[in-house]
Parts: structure tokens; sequence; C-alpha cells
């Protein structure tokens, strides 16, 4: 019989509260033959990933099947599973031991990739497994910790931190072109720094998640950085780059000769939008706002690594700094430079490192 394995995982802060959920399908989606959900304390995103794949091919041979299609979208775990990458981490190798000896059970089993919003059954089932395991963690009020202040700020609690990692050089940016929403993809070089800037952080470890813009250039500097980090790529398409609208692969010069009153309004106010259907820096600044807001309510007190473009780094750069919007004007950020950003639980704020890039040279 053939069956199909929907799994997923996850974990509020990774580490945090964790659960798996699996499902395992008729070989023509018309019936749920099993399901299977649970809360594992606390653990990483990975490993909860691995467990729910464990829990569907144990129960897919419960039902008896004997062909499986599992269909996950931990990207990671799809690779690691059919062998063309590597395995790590110490926690992941016991737990792929077990899903490869599960596999040995059944005449056939593939593995695919799929969207998160095509694993919609077990990332519910993950979700509700999740909330038991934020439920059994939760302190008593009696044995609630009170966390000090953090330096000389007074911020309280403990930040989720953000590593704001520009993405390598493209074509464009070798001749100084706008580069907004169009999609070069990385150079050579760019690809060189992506990976000088994979390996510092690999070495550097503590990344709980990697969270790309969607434009090729961003996203395959994200994924030189989660290989090397053992984690998948999460695409948040309020990371992309500004829309220059008309001013798109034109040089400063160029778009300023072509519109000369708008460019310069452009240059002192962030509520103007470049013509031809453009986005102002204010636009930009509102979307960037979002996608801090929900990587904070996602992964809590973790360190996570945004890979982006100029106008959104410096977007987080200044909500950090509660600055004005002359500071977008005025910071600098190479190619492949990291900047690192903290938001307490409290709304306190700071910024440790604004464009650093020893690791490319």
């Amino acid at each position: 019989m053939k069956a199909i394995v929907e799994a997923d995982g996850g974990s509020r802060g990774n580490p945090g509260p964790a659960g798996y959920g699996a499902v395992v399908w008729s070989a023509d989606r018309s019936t749920v033959l099993a399901e299977r959900k649970e809360g594992i304390g606390r653990a990483t995103n990975n490993v909860a990933e691995y467990r729910g794949l464990i829990a569907g091919l144990e129960a897919a041979a419960e039902v008896g099947a004997t062909e499986i299609v599992a269909q996950l979208d931990s990207k990671l775990v799809v690779e690691q599973m059919s062998g063309r990458w590597r395995v790590k981490h110490p926690d992941l190798i016991p737990l792929r031991e077990r899903a490869v000896e599960l596999t040995r059970t059944f005449d056939v089993v593939t593995f695919a990739w799929i969207p998160r919003a095509e694993n919609a059954h077990a990332d519910r089932l993950a979700n509700e497994a999740m909330d038991a395991a934020a439920e059994e963690l939760a302190p008593t009020p009696a044995s609630a910790e009170v966390v000090s202040p953090a330096g000389w700020t007074g911020a309280r609690g403990a930040p989720t931190r953000f590593f704001l990692l520009r993405h390598g050089q493209t074509a464009l940016s070798v001749d100084r072109r706008y580069s907004g929403q169009g999609n070069p993809p990385l150079t050579e070089l760019g690809r060189q720094q992506a990976d000088a800037a994979a390996r510092y952080l690999g070495r550097r470890g503590g990344i709980a998640a990697v969270v790309s813009s969607p434009l090729q250039r961003a996203h395959d500097t994200a994924s030189a950085a989660a290989k090397e980090l053992g984690l998948d790529v999460t695409v948040d398409d309020d990371l992309i780059e500004t829309d220059f609208g008309a001013w798109e692969g034109l040089t400063f010069g160029e778009a300023a000769q072509r519109d000369p009153e708008v460019h310069g309004a452009w240059l002192r106010d962030t509520s103007v939008s470049p013509p031809g259907g453009g986005e102002s820096f204010d636009a930009v600044a509102a979307r960037v706002r979002r996608a801090r807001t929900r990587i904070i309510a996602e992964y809590g007190d973790a360190t996570v690594l945004v890979v982006s473009h100029v106008t959104p780094i410096k977007s987080i750069l200044r909500l950090a700094l509660d600055a004005g919007s002359g500071i977008l004007y005025r910071l600098h950020l190479d190619l492949a430079s990291l900047s690192v950003a903290e938001f307490y639980p409290d709304g306190g704020s700071s910024v440790r490192l604004v464009n650093q890039t020893s690791y490319l040279e």
C-alpha cells in the first residue's frame, strides 16, 4: 500500500517549547489514515522536525504502508535524509539514524520538500503540540524568575537579537546602480562574500533561525549561512528591498538627470516615492516594522540571522536606535556586511554593531 506522510515540527524560541505533528494520507489524499502529535518540552526546531518525521514513519508502518512519499517543509531534513547534506549537529545525528532505520522497513521511501502552506494539516498538529508544551513549561507565579536589567540601558528581559546581513555583490552593485525589486544573481565575488560571511557565522554559532528577503541575491546569501549553521531559510516578503520604480537599474547620476526635482525631494523626504510606481522609504519602514514584530513573536529571546538589503537593514537599525528618518541617509552598509540590533520585551532596544566586514578580508 502506498501512502503519503506529511510531518512538521517547531519550537517557540528555538530552543523553546517544542512539538511535532504528522499525518498519514492515502495515496490519493482522500483519507487520513493516521495522525500523531506530541509536545516534547524544550527543544529546537530541527529536533522537532525530525521527531515529526519519525512519528509519521512509525504511524505509516502501523497502518501497513509499504511505499512512502514523505513530504516536509524542512529543507534541512529533506536534504539530510536524501544524503545530500551532512548532519553536523550532534542532537540530530541519532534522530536521523532512527529515521533511516525506519525507512528500511518500507519497500520504497522518497522525500520531497513542500511549502509550509501545503503542509497545513501537519503544521496545525505541530502548533497544537507546541501549545501543550508551552503550558507545561510555563512557570508558576511562585517560581517565575525575575530578570535583572540589561546593562546601563535599564532594558529588562532577554532580547531578540537580530544579526543583519546584507547580501553579496551583484552586477548592478558593481556599477552602483539602483537595485530594488529586480532579481540579479550574485556575481562570483558575491558568492565568495556570502561564503565568507557564512563561515564566520558558522564559527560564531548561537543562531537559532535564518530569515531572508525573497530576492535571489539575499536568499542565496542566506542559504550559504543556513548550510553552515544546519538551519532552514524562512522567507519573509516584507524584507524585500525598496521598489525604485523607474529608477531601477539607473545610476545615481542617471536618476538625478532623468527626474531632477523628484530625485532631489526623495533625498530629503522619506515620504516621497520614485516615479513609475516606486516605493517611499516610509512605506518600506512600515513593512519592515511588521517583519520585525513577527520575528520577535516567533523566536522570542533567540538570535536570528536576517538577510536582506540596504534599506530594510537600515530601517531595523533605525527602529533599534529610535532615530529620525535622517539616519537612513547617513548610515553606510557595505556588501555582505553584518550589523547587530537587539529588541527587549519591555520595548527597549540597542545596536551593538554596524557594518562589520572583517571576515571578508
